[in-house]
Formats: structure tokens, C-alpha cells, sequence
């Protein structure tokens, strides 16, 4: 009875008409919040130090607050959204987002300041797998919902290429608590807009949700993404600061993925992995995601210290990466249609790499053509590849797992990003220090001061002055070049092993679901199962497994409009 009742509730949008594009309107504006608050703060670090007087520990919590906490729950929430809604879920995280926005910009205190940062992330992890899930849910076939796909990463791109700009026009007009302020009017509006229009949806619901093993996911995200954040901010590699979280979120994902094994109604079930298009699509965001971030993270840096740019003026020459984002998210879904999920993905990625490579070319001078036309080609090739990656892990998850599969690609995403900002950034660091010893005139502990960052360089150059300074200045400008050049090589490297993981996607777009292609490679009742079948069969009614016959619909009626299940 469960699963008629679920069939009815998941596809009762389905047959909307336009409402359906209604429904992507509303769900693309929450996603376009979510995206802004994780970067809209950056430029406000300086006015909020200023201003709060945090200490430099505080201030690390206070930027990294909201990405740990949201990464760390968008499991939990998006397997509870398969049990008890995830309309329902998402309501509640735009409640929350819009209060915790109103405390952040009224804060008086560190403290303050970074318990709503942490209340905004737990209401960005309610957002973000909801609005995947119910995208899902609302576009049953499969090339409508790759349009719809297409603009949903596309408003992702423009809400976290957006944030930096809009972040440093209410800085510099307003004061730094306005970067938060602008989320209540519009979630105010969107809470009661969403709960007239958006429909409910939700998995099977069989079994109790599995409290245990959402605990063990949430701290083994934290776990890892901690680790990875304090590796990408210089720490000691295998000190206990970096390689205890590592540990501790490693050895807890496994006993969450042998546990999922083992249960007869598990959170998310393991066997999607065993779709090779689905476990490389995810592999393929976490690679695309390690290689926009850190480059965006170092593009920034080069901007602003050796080309001497504003904040609003960064912001400004990022903006073509930006449309070009949305120009391969408003046409991904003929590109996929025509070439496939293989091509698109690894297509997408020799394209990055490639504008990668001209970025090589950069210097000490301002050369604004090239910076254009690298930033439209690597904004287009990413775009591209994480649509079809995305699109493909969707559509490989049946609709019941909706929730889990987005929560997996969204941790994926957070993933790569806190990965990137380690990795390229360990590699510019690395690249970066040597060229800082031996500088003539320059102090051995000056020379060492320097080599934590250019900014840092700059300010001890200033201080030593005269001769020493400006050769410090110079060669620390010299060194940072170097490490970008070093640094494009390696992220290179990186989107062409993308490119080699994408040859294990289809080749060609295949218009069926997974619950289709399931149900099709059943036996007719009364044939016995092959010994593979039967080898296969789950042990249990598990709560993402299309294929047990006994929790299949009824048919819709001819012409209801209608997806079979």
C-alpha cells in the first residue's frame, strides 16, 4: 500500500503543465541563497576583524563554520527527506536559514557570529539535497529533468561566482552584517510561496530511519572535511590537528557503508555504487569541484595581489567564467542529448584542462584578453562537465533513493571543493616558498615570514623597506607566478584524469529510468531467476530497491500522463 501511496505523492507534480518549470523557479532561488552564503562572506573578513575583533582561531570558525556543518548534514537531512518529506524538509530549512541570516547580521560577538554561521549551515544542508531530490521527483523524463538539471547547476555556478561581487558592493555601501540581511526578505517571501506550490515528495518510508548510521555519516563528512580544511591552511600534514579528523571521519564512513550493507532498510543503499555510472559521475563532480575551487581560490589571489584589483574588481573579471557557466547550463541539454553522458564529461574536462593551460600564460603584467578568454573557456568546460555528471548520478539513482543520490552528490561537491583548496594549495605553497630564501638583504626569519603567503610577504617587505623590501617585494611577486604556473600544471593533470575516469559513463543518453531499466531485466512471474538474480536479490524490503516486486505501483491508467514505476 506504501508504495502506491509514494508513487502518487512523488509524480503528483509530474502532470503540471508549466508548473513544473514554476517549481524549478522556486527551488533555483533557495539553491541561488544557499551558493551565495558560501562565498558572499570572503570579502567581508576584513570588516568583520575590524569590527568583532575576533582571534585568528575564531575567525577560521567564522569563515569555516557554515561549509563544515553543511557538508557534515546533508546526509542526514537527505535520507530524512526520503522518510518524511522532502517538502517538509526543505520548509523547515528555509525557516531556519532566514533566522540564522538575522542573528549572523546582528551578531555582537565572535561567539555569536559563529553559532549562526553553523545554524545557517544546517539550514543550507536541509536546502540543498531537497531541491536536487524534488527536481527529481517533479521531472520524471529524463530530458526534461536534463534542462532542468542544466539550470540548476547553472544557478549554483552564478550564486557562488556571484557572492565575492555582491559580498564587496554591501561592504563597501553598507557594513559587513548586510551579506546576511539580504537572505530574510527573500526567504520570507519564498517559505510561504513553497508550501503552496511545491509538491510533496518521498521515498518507500519502509523500516525506522536509521539514527545511528546518520550520526556516523555526519561525523565522518566533518571528519574528513575538517582534516582537509586545516591540510589546505598549511597545517602539519600528520599532525593530530589534521590527521586525527581524517582518521576519525575515515574509520567512521567505513563502519557507515559496512553497516548500510548489513541493514534490511539502510539509509542509502550501497548497491548504486555498483552502477558504474553513477559511482563515476560522482568521482567526476568531486574532481571538477577539487579544480574550480582551487583555482578560483588562487585566480582571486593573482587578482588581487599582483594585478593590485579591488574585491568588487575581482569580482568583476570572474564574471565571464560566470556566463559562460550559465551559457553550458542553458544548452546542456541538447549537448547531452547529441553527444552523451561520456563525451560530454570527458569533453568538458580537456576543455578546462586546456584553459588551464593558456591561464599558463599569465604574468606579472595585466593581460585582461587572455584572463577572458581563459575564464569563459574553464567556466564553460566545468559547467559542462558537472551538468552530465550530475544529470547521470540522478538519473542512475532510483526515484526512492532521490534524496540520498542528491545528498551524495552534494557531499561530493563539498568534498572536492575543501580537497581543491588543500591540494592546489599545499602545491602553491610548496612552489611558492622556495623562491623566498637567499634574497639579498633579506633576514633569514623575514625571508620565513614571507613564505606563509604574498600578502604576508608584502606586509614584511614594508616593514624592512628600503633596498631589502623592494627585492623582497619583487621576488615574492616572482615566486607567487611561479607557483600559479606550477600549480595550472598540476590542476591540468587532474582534469585529464577526469577526462580518462569519464570513458566508464554511457556513451549515448539513455531515456529510461533506473527503476525501468530494473524492472525490464526482471523475469516475467512464473520464470525462475537465473542464478545472478538470485545472487543479487536483497536481503530484506530495502528502501531504494525498485526491483522488489511485491512494493511495485499498479499501472497508471492508459493516458494518465503518468511515469510507470
Amino acid at each position: 500500500m506504501s508504495g502506491t501511496t509514494t508513487a502518487g505523492a512523488r509524480l503528483r507534480a509530474t502532470g503540471g503543465g508549466a508548473n513544473r518549470w514554476v517549481v524549478l523557479f522556486v527551488l533555483c532561488v533557495s539553491l541561488l541563497l544557499v551558493a551565495l552564503d558560501a562565498t558572499v562572506l570572503h570579502v567581508a573578513v576584513p570588516a568583520v576583524t575590524e569590527d568583532l575583533r575576533p582571534s585568528s582561531t575564531a575567525l577560521l570558525w567564522i569563515v569555516d563554520a557554515y561549509p563544515l556543518v553543511c557538508a557534515s548534514l546533508l546526509i542526514l537531512f537527505g535520507t530524512l527527506g526520503d522518510r518524511v518529506g522532502r517538502r517538509r524538509i526543505l520548509l523547515c530549512g528555509y525557516a531556519l536559514f532566514g533566522v540564522a541570516s538575522a542573528v549572523a547580521a546582528l551578531a555582537d560577538t565572535p561567539a555569536v557570529l559563529i553559532a549562526a554561521r553553523a545554524l545557517l549551515g544546517v539550514g543550507g544542508a536541509m536546502i540543498m539535497p531537497a531541491t536536487l531530490s524534488l527536481l527529481r521527483a517533479v521531472f520524471p523524463d529524463r530530458r526534461e529533468r536534463a534542462t532542468a538539471i542544466g539550470i540548476w547547476t547553472a544557478v549554483a555556478a552564478i550564486g557562488a561566482a556571484t557572492g565575492p561581487v555582491l559580498g564587496g558592493f554591501l561592504v563597501e555601501h553598507f557594513w559587513w552584517g548586510s551579506v546576511f540581511l539580504i537572505n530574510i526578505p527573500l526567504m520570507a517571501l519564498i517559505l510561504p510561496v513553497g508550501r503552496w506550490l511545491l509538491p510533496e515528495s518521498r521515498g518507500s518510508g519502509d523500516g525506522p530511519w536509521d539514527v545511528l548510521g546518520a550520526l556516523m555519516a555526519a561525523g565522518g563528512v566533518l571528519g574528513l572535511v575538517l582534516g582537509v580544511k586545516r591540510a589546505g591552511a598549511g597545517a602539519d600534514l600528520i599532525g593530530p590537528a589534521t590527521l586525527g579528523p581524517l582518521v576519525v571521519g575515515a574509520v567512521l564512513l567505513v563502519l557507515f557503508v559496512r553497516r548500510q550493507r548489513h541493514r534490511a532498510h539502510p539509509l542509502i543503499d550501497m548497491r548504486m555504487f555498483s552502477r558504474p555510472a553513477f559511482t563515476f559521475s560522482v568521482g567526476c563532480i568531486v574532481l571538477a569541484m577539487l579544480a574550480l575551487v582551487g583555482l578560483e581560490l588562487i585566480a582571486v589571489q593573482y587578482l588581487q595581489l599582483v594585478l593590485g584589483l579591488s574585491p568588487v574588481e575581482t569580482g568583476l573579471r570572474l564574471l565571464p567564467l560566470t556566463f559562460a557557466a550559465m551559457a553550458a547550463g542553458a544548452t546542456g541539454s541538447y549537448t547531452l542529448a547529441r553527444l552523451g553522458p561520456r563525451r560530454m564529461v570527458g569533453g568538458g574536462f580537456v576543455l578546462t584542462a586546456g584553459a588551464v593551460l593558456l591561464l599558463v600564460l599569465m604574468g606579472q603584467n595585466d593581460r585582461p584578453l587572455l584572463l577572458t578568454i581563459g575564464f569563459v573557456l574553464l567556466g564553460f568546460g566545468l559547467q559542462t562537465t558537472l551538468f552530465a555528471a550530475y544529470e547521470s548520478m540522478l538519473s542512475e539513482a532510483p526515484a526512492d533513493c532521490a534524496g540520498g543520490a542528491a545528498a551524495i552528490g552534494e557531499t561530493s561537491y563539498q568534498l572536492g571543493a575543501g580537497m581543491g583548496i588543500a591540494l592546489l594549495g599545499s602545491v602553491m605553497n610548496a612552489a611558492y616558498g622556495p623562491g623566498l630564501s637567499g634574497v639579498p638583504g633579506v633576514p633569514a626569519q623575514a625571508a620565513a615570514a614571507a613564505a606563509n603567503s604574498l600578502g604576508e610577504a608584502y606586509q614584511v617587505a614594508a616593514r624592512l623597506g628600503g633596498a631589502a623590501g623592494d627585492a623582497l617585494y619583487t621576488a615574492a611577486r616572482h615566486a607567487f607566478v611561479h607557483g600559479l604556473h606550477v600549480t595550472l600544471m598540476v590542476s591540468a593533470g587532474l582534469l585529464l584524469t577526469g577526462a580518462l575516469m569519464a570513458l566508464r559513463l554511457p556513451r549515448a543518453m539513455d531515456p529510461h529510468t533506473a527503476e525501468q531499466r530494473d524492472e525490464a531485466a526482471e523475469p516475467a512471474p512464473g520464470t525462475p531467476a537465473l542464478p545472478a538474480q538470485v545472487a543479487a536479490a536483497p536481503h530484506g524490503h530495502d528502501v531504494c530497491d525498485a526491483r522488489v516486486p511485491a512494493r511495485r505501483a499498479p499501472a497508471e491508467p492508459a493516458g494518465s500522463g503518468r511515469t510507470p514505476h
